[in-house]
């Protein structure tokens, strides 16, 4: 094998740095010695140019139809994912293309173009978390889960919101050369090295508001402050004054999860910015955060990251020195 060729679908309304996280990346690994390189395609429908969400324009390198095969196809995300799921030339070419593929992927929305092609049917596949209600009701035989950086089920893969193209980019570098490759090209683009794909799209820290329920906001209040305290529903239950029952109740209205698996998530999220960040003995690490012991944190980090807090730390402490 000489080459490897990667196509990227674009489309009008594609976001940019769901093609550029992409063509980089690959692009990255053929410079830093990839081998066989990567043969990275910018298709489109027609080969003509495709206005990104920006208002920029790119240039495709071929229409779909002039290409024989593909041995790994990206379809790119953006707000123009509904129109080009309702394109029936570019389904039939995606479709097509995805015959002959050794890998298939999506980036963001892109996962609803695969949908479109039926691509997706009866896997379980990530999008943007925005967009995950939209794709499980319009493809109902898809079983979407909106938390992980990306899932790989087979030969097809599909990732979360725009970064975490490159994530899904570097398991396939990894898996084409190796790890050391891929933390070369991670490190060259000053990245996580590497984000493990169940980590959750969404954070504690990160959440867009805080709930709109005075109790509930209090209670969440007390477990950011207090994540070392007795954090049981029957304790936070207490402590706001309701019962465990109408406490869950709550958690579940306006959080879509019981009181335990927030709390334990939040936990989670801190003990993994602690390790990555300080040089805090795992037995102190678990301490403040609420966990009974270094071994229990351990055990909770593993079943959350696929990672343990060791190895997570010792990958940090890594990709801060190439940096």
């Amino acid at each position: 094998m000489t080459s490897r060729q990667v196509v990227v679908v674009g489309y009008d309304g594609a976001e940019l740095v769901d093609i550029a996280s992409v063509t980089t990346a690959f692009d990255l690994a053929n410079r830093l010695g990839a081998a066989p390189l990567y043969d990275i395609a910018l298709a489109t429908v027609d080969g003509g140019a495709l206005r990104c969400e920006t208002g920029l324009m790119l240039h495709a390198q071929s229409p779909l139809r002039a290409l024989d095969a593909a041995d790994t196809l990206v379809v790119s995300g953006g707000r123009g994912h509904t129109a080009a799921a309702g394109d029936a030339e570019l389904i039939r070419q995606v479709r097509r293309l995805a015959g002959t593929a050794r890998r298939v992927a999506s980036v963001c929305t892109g996962a609803t173009v695969l949908a479109s092609a039926g691509l997706l049917d009866g896997r379980r596949a990530t999008t943007h978390w925005w967009y995950a209600d939209e794709l499980a009701t319009a493809y109902p035989s898809v079983q979407v889960d909106a938390a992980p950086i990306y899932i790989r089920e087979g030969n097809v893969s599909t990732s979360g919101g725009v970064t975490a193209s490159l994530d899904l980019t570097l398991a396939f570098i990894e898996e084409d050369h190796g790890s050391e490759l891929a933390r070369w090209v991670a490190m060259g683009m000053v990245a996580y090295l590497q984000r493990p794909g169940n980590q959750a799209q969404m954070s504690v820290f990160t959440t867009a508001r805080r709930p709109d329920h005075a109790t509930l906001r209090a209670v969440m209040d007390h477990v950011t402050a207090h994540p070392d305290a007795d954090l049981t529903t029957a304790a936070l239950a207490e402590r706001a004054g309701v019962s465990a029952r109408q406490l869950s109740r709550l958690f579940r209205d306006h959080l879509g999860e019981p009181p335990a698996a927030v709390v334990r998530r939040f936990r989670l999220e801190l003990a993994a910015r602690l390790v990555a960040s300080t040089d805090l003995p795992l037995s102190q690490v678990a301490k403040r955060c609420g966990f009974s012991s270094a071994e229990a944190l351990r055990q909770a980090f593993i079943a959350r990251y696929d990672v343990s807090p060791r190895a997570f730390r010792q990958t940090q402490s890594r990709a801060a020195a190439g940096g």
